[in-house]
């Protein structure tokens, strides 16, 4: 692998950036609509545009189109790879460009039908989702685009201004939520922001400046490593058609990923308002941690997979993939346990009422539960689609839908909205593990994870218990709700530190990744 140590502490931490940024917006938006129909209404008619997204030019994309860029520099150059850069663009802006004047036009079914996204929403709220998807896909186009000009840098190895591209989209959102939304203008030491009383409307043109500004930051990458535009297609050219065999697959796996999402608005739209918009912000504090660790470290690994893919290098791929996990479990398993005990202060952070906040807390505890899964499924696919597989995901993420649509039926009736969440990490760890296990068949990357998962697991629940004590000691000072907030997340650092030395083996590891002693280490 090279240079994959420094290249995820960098991913890591502008995604780190971009989760803090995030979060902000997010406690703004909570403060300013809470658990409300408009809210539900606006986190449900981004369910379309993000699945077109993903399809088109998300994860779709960038897993197809990573590998053949990848293999075209190395055998043909830099300028044959920005040629098959420019017809896979070409041609994914007039599918995006399509599909989206599709679902505008047919928003109305989309949203109200027995199968769609809410159908159990009132009249009203319908209605306003409607106009809210129709705008969002404005949004989505921009975020279309970006996606081809991420998978280009990476495939260069450049992650630096893929890494930032998501801090400008929150940027984007802030202005909205702080500018375009209110009634009054904000006071800023002195200074008070214009405000244009657009409301949840607001919100969404944020997203679109947002959108704006991820696709803008990245223009400059385009320009240092020469990128030459091709006004062409060529559906014949022999990389086109690999690119398209791998993204066809792909792209039916995006779809089962967020047919699981669609179906959770779906069952959410029966509860009591508010599910919706607490199983989005439940969501959202699982996946701080894990675009920090799972994504950040996926994101750096499938180039050099790739690589060693391409290469036959069967050894190099092997012992890539053991660290990679060895490292994901040492820093998942003790998140998962000191999250879980100690995210209520956290969340207490978004203003809600104490129901409000109880919805939320067992709802990000339920999601926690999958940190350790959906991390190592960032691996588990990977895995496949550096080998240009993409059949195997697509079945796994198939099986994967029909699995949490069963656990959604049967737990949410009893559990409302965290046994919604329950369902999702059932389902996606269920995968990860059976990716996980069929790659092993090949590269057996498990032989020597046995002792370590045993003293990662007795970490995690040391750590854990470490936790509780010190939230139970928070909680008898009663201390003022701001302070009380202070002293339960320093209680959280601390545990984290605490927790730090007993991982560092794993962590000192992955730092080492490309040095020859690392079959060594692996055997440890």
């Amino acid at each position: 692998m090279k240079h994959v140590a420094r290249s995820t502490i960098i991913v890591a931490l502008f995604f780190g950036l971009e989760k803090g940024l995030g979060f902000l917006r997010q406690v703004a938006i909570a403060r300013t609509f809470g658990l409300s129909s408009e809210l539900d209404a606006f986190n449900a008619a981004n369910n379309y545009p993000d699945l077109l997204f993903a399809l088109i030019s998300g994860g779709a994309l960038a897993m197809a189109l990573i590998p053949v860029l990848s293999d075209t520099l190395e055998t043909e150059g830099r300028e044959a790879a920005w040629g098959l850069f420019s017809r896979i663009g070409n041609l994914l802006f007039l599918v995006t460009a399509g599909l989206s004047l599709l679902l505008a036009v047919f928003a109305r079914p989309i949203v109200t039908g027995r199968f769609g996204v809410v159908p159990n929403f009132s009249p009203e709220q319908q209605e306003l989702v409607i106009r809210l998807m129709r705008l969002d896909l404005i949004a989505t186009f921009l975020f279309s685009l970006s996606g081809l000009v991420i998978a280009g840098l990476q495939a260069n190895q450049h992650f630096f201004l893929p890494a930032l591209a998501p801090s400008m989209y929150d940027v984007g959102t802030l202005i909205g939520v702080f500018i375009l939304v209110p009634e009054k203008g904000y006071s800023l030491g002195g200074i008070t922001l214009p405000a244009f009383g657009m409301g949840i409307y607001g919100l969404v043109y944020g997203t679109i400046l947002g959108a704006a500004l991820f696709l803008g930051v990245q223009i400059p990458g385009l320009v240092r490593y020469r990128f030459r535009w091709t006004p062409r297609i060529e559906l014949a050219n022999p990389r086109v058609q690999q690119v398209i065999r791998l993204m066809l697959p792909r792209i039916g796996t995006v779809f089962f990923i967020h047919v699981v999402f669609l179906a959770q608005d779906n069952l959410a739209s029966g509860l009591p308002v508010g599910a919706v918009s607490a199983l989005v912000y439940g969501w959202l504090f699982m996946q701080v941690p894990e675009s920090l660790i799972g994504t950040a470290i996926g994101t750096v690994l499938l180039p050099t997979l790739s690589e060693q893919a391409a290469l036959d290098d069967s050894e190099a791929y092997r012992d890539s993939l053991h660290t990679t996990v060895r490292a994901l479990l040492a820093l998942t398993l003790p998140a998962t346990a000191l999250l879980i005990v100690g995210i209520r202060p956290l969340i207490e952070v978004l203003g809600f009422d104490a129901a409000a906040s109880d919805l939320v807390t067992w709802t990000a505890r339920a999601y926690m539960l999958g940190l350790v899964g959906h991390s190592l499924l960032e691996v588990g696919v990977r895995a496949f689609y550096a080998r240009q597989n993409a059949i195997v995901p697509l079945y796994a993420s198939a099986l994967t839908a029909v699995t949490f649509i069963l656990f959604g039926l049967m737990l949410t009736p009893r559990l409302g909205a965290p046994g919604i969440a329950l369902a999702n990490i059932l389902a996606f760890s269920g995968e990860a593990a059976l990716l996980l296990y069929l790659t092993g068949r090949d590269y057996p990357f498990w032989q020597g994870l046995q002792k370590p998962l045993l003293r990662l697991s007795a970490v995690a629940l040391g750590g854990g218990g470490v936790t509780f004590v010190l939230a139970r000691l928070v909680r008898a000072l009663s201390l003022p709700s701001l302070w009380h907030i202070l002293a339960s997340t320093a209680a959280l650092g601390l545990s984290a530190l605490l927790v730090l030395p007993f991982i560092w083996p794993e962590v000192k590891i992955l730092g080492r990744i490309d040095t020859p002693s690392l079959a060594a280490d692996n055997q440890r």
